[in-house]
């Protein structure tokens, strides 16, 4: 019988994913590395034995929506709103500081000033994924530290999602001012539909058939998908779509289940994700980029630390906590990652900006990841006196 290439590239990223993480999770590091280092090696830059690259990143798109959906789902708008009373000015001060560190240093290896600037933008990030992952359960839910953590990340994944608002706009192909703008303005008529659709409909389809949690499984992917695509038809992304999706149905009291219901699959896609990311890496461009690349990680993970902690004590917290926080938020963040694909895709930045940004994040999530286990209680510690989930 022939053998299904695609089928056979499947086999590869998922076997060798299982093997890449066994060696991550032995050396206490982010599975997200494991992936990007594996599509590095299975890539056309090291092996060549990926020959479907383009069909899994298209397939490891939904990753990214099912990501931001159900980052929508755990922001209960009043929730959100007493959040950002409390942590907006740091999170203000701190991307500034973070934004202008990284503009300086991509200004300082002769990157043109518009993309000196995306540079800095994504310093500002820090990951949700390795914050949280490396979080033990009982501190995330029901400790101080947990919810200053979270409050922070919601606030910069906001920035994020405005960033690539403007992204998109620059990358249109029409050439006014006013088109990020637009862009920005349909983003309330979005809302609306979605508010109003999950009120009047599916609110109520939901309550009539709760109990069969297989139809709340699927309506939920319908609508996550659903309104994604209404978001393309309205000049939006996708991205933006799932993230009001989830923001709609958060206060829903199906919300919890529906968000533990689709991490595997959000999961299964951003294996694909990361995985396509490593793949279309070609490390002879990436070369010169390394040294600068090397200065952006270090510059976050030496940067950031303080900076939180000083930021967080003037609110009264203690110092402990705050170093606590600022050391679980000291690396660039997969939003970095997405924004590098997307501006590079929209023509905004080219790929030696886009290579900057996705191995200054790769280093970041190596240094962070080992520097958090070694220090700090995680469910993958280093010691068994700091191991705790």
């Amino acid at each position: 019988m022939e053998q299904d290439p695609f089928v056979f590239t499947i086999f590869l990223i998922f076997t060798g994913a299982a093997v890449m993480a066994t060696l991550a999770l032995y050396a206490r590091q982010s599975l997200l590395v494991a992936y990007v280092v594996l599509g590095i090696l299975l890539g056309p830059s090291v092996l060549g034995w990926v020959g479907h690259a383009g069909l899994v990143e298209d397939i490891s798109h939904i990753g990214i929506i099912f990501l931001l959906f159900l980052l929508g789902l755990n922001l209960n708008p009043a929730e959100l709103l007493h959040m950002m009373r409390k942590t907006s000015w740091i999170t203000l001060v701190s991307s500034l500081l973070f934004g202008l560190g990284g503009m300086l240093v991509a200004l300082v290896f002769s990157f043109g000033f518009e993309e000196a600037l995306l540079i800095g933008a994504v310093m500002t990030f820090s990951s949700t994924i390795i914050g949280l992952k490396l979080l033990p359960t009982s501190v995330l839910h029901h400790q101080r530290t947990g919810e200053f953590i979270i409050s922070i990340l919601l606030l910069q994944d906001l920035l994020a999602i405005g960033l690539l608002i403007y992204i998109q706009g620059r990358g249109s192909g029409i050439e006014s001012v006013w088109t990020p703008l637009l862009l920005i303005l349909k983003l309330p008529l979005l809302g609306l539909i979605a508010w109003l659709i999950t009120r009047y409909l599916l609110i109520r389809l939901i309550r009539r058939f709760d109990k069969i949690q297989e139809y709340i499984f699927l309506t939920a992917i319908g609508w996550c998908l659903g309104l994604a695509e209404l978001a393309l038809a309205m000049g939006l992304s996708a991205e933006i779509g799932a993230f009001i999706a989830g923001v709609a149905l958060a206060s829903s009291p199906i919300a919890l289940f529906v968000s533990e219901s689709l991490k595997p699959l959000r999961d299964f896609f951003l294996v694909l994700f990361f995985f396509a990311l490593g793949a279309k890496m070609d490390l002879s461009v990436a070369m010169p980029v390394l040294l600068p690349a090397l200065i952006l990680a270090a510059l976050s993970l030496s940067l950031k630390p303080p900076v939180f902690r000083w930021l967080i004590e003037r609110l009264g917290e203690s110092k402990k906590r705050a170093s606590e926080i600022g050391i679980r938020l000291g690396q660039l963040s997969e939003f970095s990652l997405l924004v590098s694909v997307v501006a590079l895709e929209a023509s905004v930045i080219g790929h030696k900006a886009a290579y900057l940004i996705q191995f200054a994040t790769l280093f970041s999530f190596i240094g962070s990841s080992y520097w958090i286990v070694q220090k700090l209680p995680t469910p993958i510690a280093l010691k068994d006196e700091l191991r705790l989930d």
